[in-house]
């Protein structure tokens, strides 16, 4: 079984390892040189090189040049991992087993943009890792694998990450060798049961004070590395917030905003509770009693 494999993110370069380490054979990789999309961005063709395998940097997957190219490799399925922008006919339909994607979500809840991100963000305590059949719409396709993955209440964007890419790297190991032999389940979504998560934008990532403490501290997690991390505004400056964590007890007649303490870190009155803010760039010190 010859695998065409498409990726650019830090997942899909574990996951074209694994796909290798495994003996598959993978005929060709498509990968981006660089990417204004993806925070955790992986140009892959060092690991395609690694291992004499062809490559080429497609800017543009539905291209004619491209799908020229992806076709001189003779692929029997295309794996497409870590791609930020939907295949179109001509590409889902080159290979003669289809393309298989993934989406770190429940399917067929949550498809759409970000999904680590909001299941952080919206503070859900269980995700899932999906292997699917790629079709014109978007996440929408037979399932071919999935297993849960719980979200901890410390977890971050990087804990949430690893959780899934093991949980992803141990289904492709278990599938392959179906997909190989040509016997693999394929389970249809139930669209009535679908939800689509929007692109998020800069907005998303801003903290309201008046959020309760506890909204604050998801987001933060949501947005922490490898993505773009948590801002508010202070005295005109944008300060990133990579870590915080909660702080319960405080008088209710204190203000949203409004720097109580500092204990470890500059401890803010938050719509509900408080955060105390551990990790900001720049470094950020506030007065006690000041507005934020």
């Amino acid at each position: 079984m010859r695998i065409l494999f498409i990726g650019a993110v830090l997942f899909s370069r574990r996951a074209l390892e694994q796909v290798i380490a495994a003996g598959a054979q993978v005929a060709g990789v498509c990968t981006l040189a660089q990417s204004v999309f993806n925070a955790d961005h992986c140009d892959l063709s060092s690991v395609a090189q690694a291992h004499d395998i062809p490559w080429l940097h497609a800017d543009d997957i539905n291209a004619a040049a491209t799908l020229e190219w992806i076709r001189a490799q003779r692929p029997d399925i295309i794996f497409c991992f870590g791609w930020s922008k939907l295949l179109k006919s001509d590409l889902l339909n080159l290979a003669p087993m289809g393309v298989v994607g993934f989406h770190p979500a429940a399917l067929p809840a949550n498809r759409g943009r970000h999904p680590i991100i909001w299941a952080l963000a919206l503070g859900l305590t269980r995700t899932a890792s999906t292997f699917f059949f790629m079709d014109e719409g978007a996440d929408s396709g037979d399932i071919l694998s999935q297993r849960p993955v719980t979200i901890g209440d410390s977890d971050d964007a990087a804990a949430l990450y690893e959780k899934v890419t093991q949980t992803a790297l141990a289904q492709i190991a278990e599938f392959l060798p179906q997909l190989i032999a040509g016997h693999y389940p394929r389970v249809k979504q139930d669209h009535s049961l679908a939800n689509a998560w929007r692109r998020r934008g800069a907005a998303d990532g801003k903290v309201d004070w008046r959020m309760p403490a506890r909204g604050i501290h998801n987001l933060v997690r949501a947005l922490a590395r490898p993505y773009v991390g948590a801002h508010f505004v202070a005295s005109g400056a944008e300060i990133k917030l990579w870590r915080a964590e909660l702080v319960t007890g405080l008088p209710a007649n204190l203000e949203p905003g409004k720097v109580v303490a500092w204990a470890g870190g500059p401890v803010v009155k938050c719509g509900e509770d408080a955060i105390r803010l551990l990790e900001t760039a720049p470094d950020f010190a506030p007065a006690p009693g000041s507005y934020l």
